[in-house]
This record gives structure tokens, C-alpha cells and sequence, in this order.
């Protein structure tokens, strides 16, 4: 089970990865059309996406003890959405064994490092400064 978990993670992250630095290199954020940006489905989506984080970000919130943690991981999670839960859910299962059980995935015991969200914060002010400058 956690040799699945491990695997659907990593391919949700390098999927959104991949995804967003194609949309990325076709089109700037930015420069969406208003026509597209004021869509109701384009609104609707956004929220089903963000209410989407802020449950997952309720769980992180759950297993992360620290504040400072849980503040940053809401950043990355804000920012970068399926990448950053991808990157948490990956992070929480290379912390346990293959034979655990899902008991030791899901409830508090093992927070993870602080230095995982803060790399994911560091990129994204990264990429949004080379983009910005291109």
C-alpha cells in the first residue's frame, strides 16, 4: 500500500509539474484571457480547487504539531496546489516503512521536515521571478 501511495504521489507531482510549465511556456498566467479568467466555470473550478487544498491543508494541519510547519505548508499548498500536497503526501510516506499501515500515514507521530516546504516556497519565488524578468 505504501509502495502505491509513494508511486501516485510522485506521478501527481511530476504531472503538475510538467502540466503547469507547458501552460506556463504557451501562456503566462497573467495573461489569461478575461474572457476565460471571468468564466463561471473557470470561478467554479478555482473554488472547487482551493476548498480542495484547504481540507487536505486541514489534515496537514492535523499532523504537523508545529505552527510554523502548518504555515508554511498553507503557503505551499495556497501557491502551488496539487504539487505541494503531492509533495507532502510523498514526504509522509518515504517517512514510514512499505509494510506500515495506513494508521501510521494518517495520524499525528511523524511531522515532516520544515525544510520541505520551505524548498517548495524557495522555487516558486524562483520561478516567479525568472518568469517575471522574461
Amino acid at each position: 500500500m505504501i509502495v502505491v501511495l509513494r508511486i501516485f504521489f510522485a506521478i501527481v507531482g511530476l504531472s503538475m509539474v510538467a502540466v503547469t510549465s507547458w501552460a506556463g511556456l504557451q501562456v503566462p498566467l497573467w495573461s489569461i484571457p478575461r474572457a476565460v479568467g471571468s468564466h463561471p466555470w473557470f470561478i467554479a473550478t478555482l473554488f472547487d480547487a482551493y476548498w480542495g487544498f484547504f481540507t487536505f491543508f486541514a489534515w496537514v494541519c492535523y499532523k504537523e504539531t508545529r505552527w510554523r510547519s502548518r504555515i508554511l505548508w498553507f503557503g505551499a499548498i495556497v501557491l502551488l496546489g496539487n504539487m505541494a500536497m503531492a509533495a507532502y503526501g510523498l514526504a509522509v510516506t518515504l517517512q514510514v516503512p512499505t509494510d506500515a499501515s495506513p494508521a501510521e500515514v494518517l495520524l499525528r507521530g511523524r511531522p515532516v521536515s520544515i525544510v520541505v516546504p520551505l524548498l517548495l516556497l524557495a522555487a516558486f519565488v524562483l520561478v516567479s521571478l525568472i518568469a517575471a524578468a522574461a
